[in-house]
């Protein structure tokens, strides 16, 4: 299949007034139509960075960032509107995303009308209500307001305002984050129903191992702005291979008393990602850093079909 987006050694660095901080470093991959990547690692790993700096949201210092064929990185004015009609994001607190003084409907309707997708009043009012019902909101809510609705269905209102431009590609930048458990799972039962019925594709931005497993195709791992491992979901959990993705994994709760659970605990300074030294960003927290970690940053290798790690003891530690 096709991908539909490709992602060449971007970078993201914001000025601060100590240096560069380098939120992220030269993170290169791709996507297929129709599959979900999850990205996921510590929080201030550069995620949600990278997501809004493929929207535009964060205007990129270097790469590429290519849509469908076509290179967007740059695209202004009309190209620029034209994109956003196809890539959307859902935010990760919808509350503070949504304008408060607005109702329901007028918050549905408002991408409608931004873009000219639909004209009329009875037309825009009919598409509001059927966005509702793929949704899940039930028609009762159109005069209500944010304040007046629980987390779910505020988050609700997130996606069907993402869903009024029939985009195909959807970053969702930790959008179950700040919900309960068990409207985080209805949540995501209906972004999968809705990437199946649409044929969308996702980035799926989280810090939450278990649903990153429940919902993606893919997983990437980063560590300080870089992508240090990246495969299919079921292979990363079944094998990781760089010792930073061991570690996140092994901080999983095992929910058995009869199952022994080691927990790699990584010490060790966090590298600062203000005018950071040449090298891997993980070797001052790793076991197996040499002297070569210290002095060049590992490139993303191939070392199984469809598993890429950035390590240049991979060897060493995995026996490949």
């Amino acid at each position: 299949m096709a991908n539909i987006l490709e992602v060449k050694h971007l970078s993201k660095y914001f000025k601060t007034p100590n240096g560069q901080l380098h939120a992220v470093e030269d993170v290169s991959f791709s996507i297929e139509k129709g599959v979900t990547l999850g990205v996921v690692g510590e929080s201030g790993c550069g995620k949600s960075t990278l997501g809004r700096a493929i929207l535009g949201l964060n205007e990129v210092t270097d790469g590429q960032v290519i849509f469908e064929g076509k290179d967007i990185t740059c695209a202004k004015g009309k190209s620029r509107k034209d994109v956003r009609k196809e890539m959307q994001i859902i935010f990760q607190d919808p509350f503070s995303s949504l304008d408060s003084r607005m109702s329901v409907s007028q918050l549905i309707a408002e991408p409608l009308k931004i873009t000219g997708l639909v004209k009329g009043k009875e037309a825009i009012d009919r598409r509001v209500s059927e966005l509702m019902d793929t949704v899940g909101l039930a028609g009762r809510y159109k005069l209500s307001y944010p304040h007046e609705l629980d987390g779910g269905r505020r988050q609700r209102i997130g996606i069907a305002r993402a869903l009024a431009v029939e985009p195909k590609f959807i970053v969702c930048d930790e959008p179950v984050s700040a919900l309960d458990v068990s409207i985080q799972a209805q949540i995501l039962n209906l972004m999968d129903d809705l990437k199946k019925e649409r044929g969308l594709t996702y980035i799926f931005i989280t810090h939450n191992l278990s649903v990153v497993k429940h919902i993606s195709n893919e997983i990437m791992v980063m560590y300080c702005g870089c992508m240090v491992e990246k495969c299919a979901a079921r292979e990363l959990f079944r094998r990781p291979l760089h010792p930073y993705t061991k570690g996140l994994l092994s901080a999983i709760p095992v929910p058995s008393l009869h199952v022994e659970h080691k927990r790699i605990l990584l010490e060790g300074e966090i590298t600062s990602p203000i005018n950071p030294a040449p090298g891997c960003r993980f070797c001052s927290r790793c076991a197996y850093a040499q002297e070569m970690c210290r002095s060049s940053a590992p490139e993303p290798l191939e070392v199984e079909p469809g598993h890429f790690v950035a390590c240049h003891c991979i060897s060493e530690i995995n026996g490949i």
